[in-house]
């Protein structure tokens, strides 16, 4: 038989006459959502008033309703769907659970009243006939009017994405256990400390900063209740001394990336607990009158040194923040230096290799700061591959292609290789190229144009230029910093490094502009200065009197495209402008 939703009132009368129709009801491994059927009035904004809804897993139904019904924040809700499936238990269960629970995060239209304590991905028996069933589930609840969009248009959100109830890898889940564990030591002990996790693109630090932040703030306010699953994975910190330790904690997120901070806040706007205030920049926190028990800091390694800033503003305000919190404008403070004098403890997310600018942390400071939590037992890795389908050793594959020749090692030392059912093409023609791409937009959607920053900005100040010419075709730069890859027209425009580091795409047409080059003759990659048009990415440091080589500047540069070749969920597609580039990529890339 197939899965049934059955609906019930969720009221104590109708409870009870449920339990009595089928022995099931009592008896049997359900997942049920509780919801509001009809909208209600809030104190939010109009356009931001959400339904409470809540999804959880069962084995007695009946029981778990009527302990949902002695519960103070449930009682606006109105109605209980039950899934009843003859062959479902617990491993089933709790991966339909977390299923809903991602998607109603992500529609937008409801406030999920779930705490995040341990939702995980883990393999059981027939996992892939049940996730047919799940999905027929899930078409059930939108013919029900319970989603409020297509789920493709949900699983390609932000709010998706980027969701605190995203359902944690098993390297993920236990590297977070041992930063709780960590964490909890030091609080115990009432020391300030620095943890820093270390990943690679794809390893889903972002989603980890997100999910450890919602989960420390459910932690510090749940009050101690019956009504509290604990089967989940981080059952434990929710009990004994943990929800005391961080109780009325001042915790904050630290984003460097415009963009990126920008989607963050969306996702903190509509998840309970959370709030968008809760995200920074690195000069609020310099600024800010009070201090934080906790910051979290996600892509630390692009925080900036002192350095020539995007503004004269921000320029005036780095020696003010000094001033203020040192007594004197010292030259060697970094935005790292603002967030721990600010801060008693710091979860710091790494990853050495995705610095792209000379204003960002030096590799030297990075390297000592890995070096150091490494020797006090605070360094933690996270290693799964969550993004890219070619599996985890594809970020390696391109990083080693990128960063050849080294010393002593010549460009064949790297052995091409092939990444099974991963679409990944290599282009003569940047038209094609596009075709194929507004093909896989039309087909899964999120496939997007990028670019390395190889082509004047010229639309910045004259709208009907173009900016990038190949091939016939003209493009523009992204027409918006923030939020780009979900903005209309993004799919005729070209987005930058600036715009979708720590995002995902399902397809990336990354064009590989004449800022770096192959000489076939010489075996040897190489960059073309004068093409490389990152105003800030390519100038020399006058505050700290430094100037950057062409290796260092060939360094930014590799690091820009490892980033933009492993943005791609589902394929990567490659133009490169420079006809011995386009040699060398086909060389490593072509499937």
């Amino acid at each position: 038989m197939p899965s049934e939703i059955v609906r019930v009132p969720f009221d104590r009368e109708a409870i009870d006459l449920w339990a009595l129709t089928d022995a099931r009801n009592v008896d049997w491994p359900v997942v049920y959502v509780l919801d509001q059927s009809r909208p209600h009035r809030t104190s939010r904004h109009p356009h931001e008033r959400l339904r409470d809804i809540y999804v959880g897993e069962t084995r007695n139904g009946a029981g778990r309703m009527r302990q949902h019904l002695a519960s103070p924040d449930k009682r606006q809700l109105d109605t209980v769907r039950v899934v009843v499936d003859e062959t479902f238990n617990k491993s089933a269960c709790l991966d339909l659970e977390s299923r809903l629970i991602q998607l109603f995060s992500a529609d937008g239209a409801y406030s999920v009243l779930n705490r995040n304590d341990g939702i995980t991905s883990a393999n059981y028996y027939d996992r892939e006939r049940y996730r047919g069933v799940f999905t027929a589930v899930v078409q059930q609840l939108r013919s029900e009017g319970v989603f409020t969009r297509p789920i493709p248009e949900i699983e390609n959100s932000d709010l998706f994405k980027l969701s605190p109830f995203k359902a944690l890898t098993q390297d993920q889940a236990a590297a977070l256990e041992d930063i709780l564990e960590g964490l909890f030591v030091d609080l115990r002990e009432a020391r300030g400390d620095t943890i820093v996790i270390q990943g690679h693109p794809g390893t889903g630090k972002t989603v980890v900063a997100i999910y450890l932040l919602k989960l420390l703030v459910d932690i510090g306010s749940t009050p101690p209740s019956d009504d509290f699953d604990g089967d989940s994975l981080f059952a434990d910190f929710f009990l004994g001394e943990y929800p005391a330790l961080l109780a009325d904690l001042r915790v904050g997120m630290v984003v460097p990336q415009q963009s990126l901070r920008e989607s963050i806040k969306r996702v903190f706007r509509k998840t309970p607990g959370l709030d968008p205030a809760m995200v920074l920049t690195p000069f609020e926190v310099g600024q800010s009158d009070g201090d934080w028990d906790l910051l979290l800091v996600d892509e630390a390694h692009r925080l900036n040194q002192r350095a020539n800033q995007s503004t004269g503003v921000l320029n005036a305000k780095f020696p003010l923040i000094n001033e203020r919190l040192y007594g004197a404008d010292d030259l060697s403070k970094t935005q790292l230096d603002w967030i721990r004098a600010k801060s008693r403890h710091q979860i710091l997310f790494v990853d050495e290799a995705q610095s792209v600018r000379p204003a960002d942390l030096s590799k030297e400071s990075v390297v000592e700061l890995l070096d150091d939590a490494h020797a006090r037992g605070r360094h933690y890795r996270l290693s799964t591959q969550m993004r890219v389908q070619a599996g985890a050793d594809y970020v390696g594959y391109v990083r080693d292609v990128l960063r050849i020749p080294r010393v002593g090692h010549a460009a064949g030392d790297v052995v091409p290789r092939s990444f099974e059912g991963y679409d990944l093409r290599v282009f003569d023609d940047l038209a094609t190229m596009h075709e194929e791409i507004r093909a896989r937009d039309a087909e899964h959607g999120l496939a997007r144009l990028v670019a390395g920053y190889a082509w004047r900005w010229a639309s910045r100040k004259a709208p009907e230029a173009a900016d990038i010419e190949l091939d016939g075709v003209a493009l523009k730069w992204n027409g918006t910093s923030k939020d780009w890859i979900a903005s209309r027209g993004a799919l005729e425009e070209v987005g930058s490094i600036h715009t979708v580091q720590g995002y995902d795409l399902n397809y990336a047409g990354v064009v590989i502009g004449g800022d770096l080059r192959y000489d076939i003759d010489r075996d040897e990659l190489f960059i073309e200065r004068a093409s490389y048009f990152d105003t800030k990415g390519a100038e020399n440091n006058k505050q700290l009197g430094r100037s950057y080589t062409d290796g260092e500047l060939r360094e930014f540069i590799s690091n820009i495209y490892g980033v933009l070749l492993t943005r791609g969920i589902r394929g990567t597609y490659i133009y490169a402008v420079d006809a011995g580039m386009r040699a060398y990529v086909r060389r490593y890339f072509s499937t």
